[in-house]
């Protein structure tokens, strides 16, 4: 009987648990030789491919700007397209070739990040996104897809130092049981962190390769507790999609939403190595025009992401087509043209009843304005006699002549403004009677307070917030561009779109901040990973349903649930699993893989010690995990107790380079340590809005190590910990295809 849990310490394919025979140390040997002769010459003609397109970038660029127009733009495409290709090569070095199929047809096949042929042009290296590289991923030993081994290949730099063999027929199983890429999942798992994502190319499982090569069109959902490996899942998908589809994407793009700043710092270098450089990375309140520079209060962040913003914005902009107060005339030709507020009541009504945005009805508003004058004009009484009709003027002749009236001016602008985005927001906050007539029927009266704030002088001026970037958004949807030259050429435009947008952490997004997405990926083509169970916002849906009902999906999304945890210990995830079913009843969270024999490890301390036992476990954990990360994590209102305490811990952009990292709960989402340090795990779940589901993210962050640091009472799940037994490896049928253990058929 295979001793599971030896192989698993081991890290080692099943041929490491017997004992070594002579005669199979040396064919190891001669395949290892073998492998690295490939891995060599894949490297000699990926350097070959970058000297010839850096080759054939100079001479583009020594044929000099001259020629015609047309010549011109064929140069540019073509140094643009062969500084892509440069791009590509450049970021596909470490680990270019790591697998290996043999097919019953005698066929054999290196996979790789890219595609590289031989000096004649044969296939050497075949890209892991290729159709004939599925089987590496997704063969199994009850469906081989027609293999008959399956090789990993684990790699030190460029040197070959291991092979992990997997025999897909049952016949040439002599253990009966077989782990998919067992060597390199296992040693990938276990590797310390070094502060950046790295990709999951080499050791992607069938379940996840499935999810990556899901058809482009429409929504799909990736439901997946911590560890699940969802984040990476949606990168490879986005490398997978641009290469499949890669005329209309490269031309559409594709964009990639993270939940902060430091997430997207933390798995900005995974699509290089993949050989992809043209996703955009962005949050949600970064990849509009405006930066957010203040911070509203919760209350009034959570108002301002609510679905009943996208109809007071509705009215508002309505609101702002209105009647002339009082008559106003102008002299043309020696005749009083008159603007009655009756007719521009007539006008005005009927331009809302036009389709279109708001500022593209503008013209509707001055023809009409331009043909009421007229035909006053058209009834001209000659001097001393009776009104006799006359032909109306040329139009465009009156409206480049009444138009420019400064009277009629300022009266356009009252009974139809040409507004942007930042106009409309900063009137609207600005005036207590604009938002009440808004909110009418739409928010109670302390709810408006919540949004009025003094008008800025000039709407370029106003200080914008996080939660505002998705209304300016919705207004310019409202809106439209600005009329007019000089207007257009101050005007950024907020109509850059998307073919396909892949959501991290989704389960945060506020409803109105999901209207933004869907506004601008409008071939409604998304990939949305999260997990519920994390929800750490303002905002917590209990299912996928509340989410989606904000994207209006054309047709219905697919849904597919990640249940294996590959990142976090059990002994870790056994205690996340009780805060999460106190948080949340009934909600399962994803099973463990890995056993470590670590188990949580709590220190209280006095109220008035936290600083010192605080630095003290932090130096115990650093000289304990040796290599890797450490993260310390603090609710919001203990940050300057902690800065204190710990003045060499590093917060921000640069945390994940440091030694020790200081991070809140809301900045540890989809991002992983060696060690975390958590501490006051009360107060943590007490300042989230979602509470208990705010400590279960932080809890689960770990891949080795965890420590509770607490002064206050743990929360009620967390106390009367008892020492689990000796670690069990979940029964085969619990991992869902992750893992495939298989006997003979």
């Amino acid at each position: 009987m295979v001793d599971w849990s030896a192989l698993f310490r081991s890290g080692g394919p099943l041929s490491h648990v017997e004992p070594a025979d002579p005669a199979i140390e040396a064919d190891e040997a001669r395949e290892l030789r073998a492998e690295q002769a490939v891995v060599d010459a894949a490297h000699g003609r990926l350097q070959a491919m970058r000297d010839a397109a850096r080759a054939l970038s100079e001479e583009i660029l020594e044929l000099g700007a001259g020629g015609t127009h047309q010549a011109r733009i064929e140069r540019d495409v073509r140094v643009n397209m062969t500084a892509e290709r440069l791009a590509r090569l450049r970021g596909s070095e470490s680990g270019l070739v790591f697998g290996r199929t043999d097919h019953v047809d005698g066929e054999t096949r290196h996979i790789g990040r890219l595609t590289i042929d031989d000096e004649a042009g044969d296939p050497l290296v075949v890209d892991w996104r290729a159709p004939v590289a599925e089987a590496f991923y997704r063969a199994t030993g009850r469906d081989p897809m027609g293999l008959v081994r399956r090789r990993h290949l684990v790699l030190a730099g460029r040197r070959v130092v291991g092979l992990d063999d997997e025999l897909m027929s049952a016949a040439e199983n002599t253990t009966g049981l077989v782990l998919m890429g067992g060597a390199g999942l296992l040693a990938a798992l276990d590797r310390a962190r070094t502060g950046r994502m790295g990709d999951i190319v080499a050791t992607i499982q069938r379940e996840q390769d499935e999810i990556i090569r899901a058809p482009l069109p429409g929504i799909l959902v990736v439901q997946g507790g911590p560890g699940t490996g969802k984040t990476a899942i949606a990168l490879h998908r986005a490398a997978y999609l641009l290469y499949s589809h890669r005329f209309p994407l490269e031309r559409a793009g594709v964009l990639l939403v993270g939940p902060n700043q430091v997430h997207l710092r933390y798995i900005e270098s995974v699509l290089p190595a993949l050989g992809e450089d043209a996703v955009t990375l962005a949050t949600a309140s970064s990849f509009g025009i405006i930066a957010p520079g203040t911070t509203d209060p919760p209350a009034t962040a959570r108002l301002k992401g609510d679905a009943r913003m996208a109809r007071l914005l509705a009215n508002a902009v309505a609101d702002r087509g209105r009647p002339l107060p009082r008559t106003v005339s102008v002299i043309w030709r020696g005749e009083r043209l008159t603007l009655s507020r009756a007719a521009s009541r007539r006008i005005v009504e009927r331009a809302r009843r036009r389709p279109g945005r708001h500022n593209q009805r503008r013209r509707l508003v001055e023809r009409l304005v331009v043909e009421h004058l007229a035909t006053q004009y058209s009834a001209q009484r000659p001097l001393g006699g009776p009104r006799v009709p006359v032909p109306p003027p040329p139009g465009p002749v009156l409206s480049f002549d009444v138009l420019a009236e400064r009277v009629l001016v300022e009266a356009l602008e009252r009974m139809w403004p040409v507004l942007s985005p930042e106009e409309l927001l900063n009137d609207l906050y600005g005036s207590l009677p604009l938002l009440r007539q808004a909110a009418r029927g739409l928010l109670k009266s302390d709810e408006v307070g919540r949004l009025a704030r003094p008008r800025s002088s000039r709407a370029t001026d106003a200080v914008w917030s996080e939660g505002d970037v998705a209304l300016l958004d919705e207004a310019s949807g409202l809106l439209g561009p600005p009329l007019g030259a000089r207007r257009q050429a101050a005007y950024v435009p907020w109509t850059r779109t998307w073919g396909h947008v892949l959501v991290d952490e989704a389960q945060d997004l506020s409803p109105m901040q999901l209207r933004m997405l869907a506004r601008h990926c409008p071939s409604g083509s998304m990939t949305l990973a999260g997990d519920l169970a994390q929800a750490s916002g303002h905002w917590g849906p209990m299912s996928w349903d509340e989410i989606l009902v904000h994207l209006n999906p054309r047709r219905s999304p697919r849904r597919v649930d990640l249940t294996v945890n590959y990142r976090t210990p059990v002994e870790i995830m056994d205690l996340a699993a009780k805060v999460l079913a106190d948080a949340w009843p009934g909600f399962a969270p994803s099973r463990g893989l890995r056993h470590t024999a670590r188990f949580p490890r709590f220190t209280r301390s006095d109220p008035d010690r936290l600083g010192s036992v605080l630095a003290t476990v932090v130096d115990e954990e650093r000289a304990a995990m040796g290599a890797g990360t450490l993260a310390v994590v603090v609710p919001r209102s203990l940050l300057d107790r902690v800065r204190v305490a710990l003045p060499k811990a590093v917060e921000g952009a640069r945390l994940l380079d440091a030694e020790v990292a200081l991070l809140t709960a809301a900045e540890a989402k989809g991002l992983e340590f060696d060690t975390v340090v958590v501490v006051e795990p009360a107060a943590v779940a007490a300042e989230s809005p979602q509470g208990g589901r705010a400590l279960y993210l932080v809890l689960s962050r770990s891949t080795q190590r965890l420590h509770v640091v607490h002064a206050e009472a743990l929360p009620e799940a967390m106390l009367n910990l008892s020492r689990p037994g000796k670690p069990q490896l979940p029964a085969a049928h619990d991992l869902r295809g992750q893992i495939s253990l298989f006997g003979a058929p």
